[in-house]
């Protein structure tokens, strides 16, 4: 690999998602601008902005590498994050829009009226916004190194320079263009070099080595705890994807819920084109780089994969091609997290509403440099993994949250603030584990290694039983609420007076007859 032709493509993308960020701070300049901008993104912009962001340095490195070390069982990934938004499209994706929130802890305060939730939900934010983040700048620092041979810090360091400065530009309203366009140069970035790596291999004759028919590769669930694991996997990439601070908060800079609805029909239809090429990285990474698995850099093959089938001028160009979709996942899911997270710290942490926007670029400088000094003591999982341990700790906490929130009035704040301290302090625990390197003997192992199959059934049935206990906390004005979240906004009906810029609690009032005849 020529240095300089991986260096260009870093630089290249860097410096035109550094253009689109500064030009964005032209037209941002209100809170809304920086945290929804301002409500007003189209469907087919926004899908494309949410597919930019979502497709992270999981989807572009890490997958491949799983389905290069683990096989059939590592399928489920691609899958998990794609089907994950039927059920936000199903469930969730129009009663958030409505709900007029810019963050998930506005979301907790609306439907709870509550401080404390509020508070809590800001931790949880907090949590997994960092935990997402780690593989990101991870996943950066692999990408140099392969790419000019750099030390893996300046990769992490790069993005996160080029992170504070788009997202301090221009908050949401900037960051939205330049994550639409990332997500189809990311696409084009990975289908040119696949379709030259397919032609490359029809032409050897379709070699298939002996490391390609290995029964544990080909064959699901062959270990003795796989079933287990496979399904809670499944559960916390189906059910996780609600849960993640920077997918929701996307959601909120839909025009109405209507337009939420079709955004998550045009995420669907782009994750299921995008997700189809990972699959055939890792099976041509079992043919031409099967040495990354004994070496523990299948994180890596997306990147290694045109050097170790081709050569010459034309292997460094794909490579390069390679390295500027890299760069660009980091890129835009780093920002799209950056933001939301950067929302919940300024408005529940540092207090500064009397200046929103100073607050708010405070709060991106210290979550971004908290994830790097987190990224130096932590102990090198796989890309993937490390996102999937993000997963589960959202299916523990605000998936719950939002299904019961959205669809029971019965929940209360207790109950909710029981649910997502139990739920995400157990799955915390267990990620955390697992991020130092521990091993559970016997039976503990898969349970903390893949917690979400019995963290998020706790968190659901501790949020219902507490809720159940503590009937007489119930909001007093749950009907109006649920009313907002389930009413087209054309509709003339009572929705209340919660405004996430003032941030209050809305005064307690009898809600309107009608309302009261639509929930019966």
């Amino acid at each position: 690999m020529i240095p300089a032709v991986g260096l260009t493509a870093v630089l290249a993308v860097s410096l035109l998602t550094l253009g689109i960020g500064v030009l964005g701070v032209r037209v941002s300049r209100t809170t809304s601008d920086f945290y929804v901008a301002s409500r007003s993104v189209g469907p087919v912009v926004n899908a494309s902005a949410i597919g930019g962001e979502y497709l992270s340095a999981a989807s572009f490195l890490g997958a491949a590498g799983l389905i290069l070390a683990h096989g059939a069982d590592a399928l489920w990934y691609p899958v998990g994050w794609t089907a994950g938004y039927l059920v936000l499209l199903v469930l969730v994706a129009a009663p958030l829009r409505r709900s007029g929130a810019y963050t998930l802890s506005d979301f907790a305060e609306l439907r709870l009226e509550s401080q404390a939730a509020r508070k809590v939900s800001s931790v949880v934010v907090a949590l997994i916004g960092v935990l997402y983040l780690l593989p990101q700048f991870q996943g950066a620092g692999i990408t140099l190194r392969t790419l000019v041979g750099a030390p893996t810090w300046t990769g992490s360091v790069l993005v996160a320079a080029v992170v504070l400065v788009i997202v301090l530009s221009g908050g949401m309203r900037s960051i939205t263009v330049t994550q639409a366009f990332q997500y189809w140069l990311k696409l084009t970035a990975l289908i040119i070099p696949a379709a030259v790596l397919l032609a490359h291999w029809h032409r050897s004759g379709g070699a298939s080595p002996h490391a390609m028919h290995v029964s544990d590769w080909v064959e699901p669930m062959q270990g003795k705890y796989a079933t287990y694991l496979v399904y809670s996997l499944m559960l916390a990439t189906f059910l996780g994807t609600m849960g993640l601070p920077h997918v929701v908060a996307r959601f909120y800079t839909n025009i109405d819920g209507r337009a939420a609805r079709r955004t998550t029909l045009g995420v669907l239809a782009l994750l299921s084109a995008f997700y189809l090429i990972p699959t055939v990285y890792g099976v041509l990474g079992r043919i031409y780089s099967f040495h990354l698995v004994a070496a523990g850099r299948t994180d890596a093959v997306v990147l290694e994969l045109p050097t170790d089938a081709l050569h010459g001028f034309g292997a460094d160009l794909l490579t390069g091609l390679l390295g500027a979709g890299a760069f660009a996942a980091f890129l835009s899911t780093s920002s799209g997290l950056a933001v939301s997270v950067a929302g919940v710290v300024s408005q529940d942490m540092l207090r500064g509403r009397s200046d929103s926007v100073r607050s708010f670029r405070l709060a991106t400088a210290l979550v971004v440099s908290l994830t790097l000094v987190l990224l130096v003591v932590s102990s090198g999982v796989p890309v993937a993994r490390a996102v999937e341990l993000a997963f589960a700790v959202a299916a523990s906490t605000f998936c719950p949250l939002l299904l019961l929130g959205i669809w029971w009035r019965g929940l209360t704040a207790p109950g909710a603030i029981a649910g997502l301290v139990i739920g995400g302090g157990t799955c915390t625990a267990a990620v955390v584990a697992a991020l130092a390197g521990y091993e559970a003997p016997g039976a503990a192992g898969p349970l903390l290694a893949q917690p979400a199959a019995w963290t998020m059934p706790l968190s659901v049935g501790v949020m219902i039983g507490v809720s159940l206990a503590t009937s007489s906390h119930r909001p007093p004005n749950v009907m109006r609420t649920m009313v907002r979240l389930h009413t087209p906004e054309h509709l003339d009906v009572d929705r209340g007076t919660f405004d996430p810029e003032r941030v209050t609690v809305p005064t307690v009032q009898p809600a309107r007859p009608t309302v009261r005849r639509f929930l019966r």
